[in-house]
């Protein structure tokens, strides 16, 4: 017989090989793929709750800035719109009088007696424009002249 009759069976791990691998690549990339996406969203997230931060922030500096501290007036007083900025964050902000607007000893010093202490809170509520929220307390403490009662109106300011 001739050496071409007689065939012995070739044994190739090529292909085998080959489509493993190229499995484990494309698991891998799918992997890095997610990962990267999550990462994508942890930033976005903290991105948003960074703006109703900030957003927080400003209804506490507008609060600030607007002077409007009456001991007469006890009840919530909301200052300012509740804002919305271009970039669709918003705030809502609300100044509280506290200890029913009774004025408070002044801090000792030669003249503590001439002077009477108003305190206030400040609550601001920021929200960014997909949905994350901050919320901000400040004490305020207005020193006014001693006197029993207050005299100006709303909104004057002491």
């Amino acid at each position: 017989m001739h050496a071409h009759s007689q065939r012995i069976p070739i044994k190739g791990a090529a292909l085998p090989i080959t489509l493993i691998m190229l499995v484990v690549i494309v698991v891998l990339a799918v992997a890095a793929m997610r990962s990267t996406s999550f990462g994508f969203l942890m930033a976005t997230n903290e991105q948003l709750r960074e703006r109703a931060f900030i957003a927080s922030e400003t209804g506490i500096e507008q609060a600030i800035s607007t002077i409007l501290f009456d001991p007469t007036v006890t009840n919530n007083l909301v200052v300012g719109p509740t804002a919305t900025a271009a970039n669709g964050d918003a705030y809502n902000t609300q100044i509280v009088t506290q200890m029913n607007g009774a004025p408070q000893g002044a801090i000792f010093g030669s003249s503590w007696n001439q002077f009477s202490t108003y305190q206030f809170q400040i609550i601001s509520a920021g929200s960014s424009a997909r949905g994350a929220t901050a919320v901000h307390t400040q004490g305020v403490a207005v020193i006014a002249p001693n006197q029993s009662s207050f005299s100006g109106g709303t909104g004057t300011g002491l």
